[in-house]
């Protein structure tokens, strides 16, 4: 059943065979990546917000290569991005109301995350 009238029924059908698989492949990734299999509570509305939750994250994990990673990271799964770049040692610190992050200048996600940097803020909107 399909709300798309407006197209033939045989281009429905090759684009639905066209994705298969890939709906299974997001579903193990949720439950195996993002621990969408263990639900936290026998409650019906606490599981839904859970999943919820791990859909939005799974889709902003999705998102980030697309929009932010450099060329070299853009395959890399989340555990590898985790060890990679989120559980990078560095110092924050508290200058002038503002918070700095501070790396050794050879480390080698320093490059990463400066690329990283520069990207996500070319997507925000130019103020007006």
């Amino acid at each position: 059943m399909t709300n798309r009238l407006a197209e033939d029924g045989a281009v429905l059908i090759r684009g639905h065979y066209q994705r298969c698989g890939k709906s299974e492949e997001a579903h193990a990734i949720l439950k195996r990546d993002w621990a969408g299999g263990r639900f936290p509570s026998g409650k019906f509305g606490a599981n839904a917000a859970w999943w919820a939750i791990t859909v939005l994250a799974y889709n902003l994990q999705v998102a980030m290569p697309r929009l932010a990673l450099p060329g070299s990271l853009r395959s890399k799964r989340l555990k590898a991005l985790r060890f990679g770049l989120i559980s990078v040692p560095g110092r924050v610190v508290e200058r002038g109301r503002q918070l700095f992050v501070r790396l050794r200048g050879d480390h080698p996600a320093l490059g990463w995350l400066l690329e990283m940097r520069r990207k996500i803020g070319a997507l925000a909107p130019a103020a007006a």
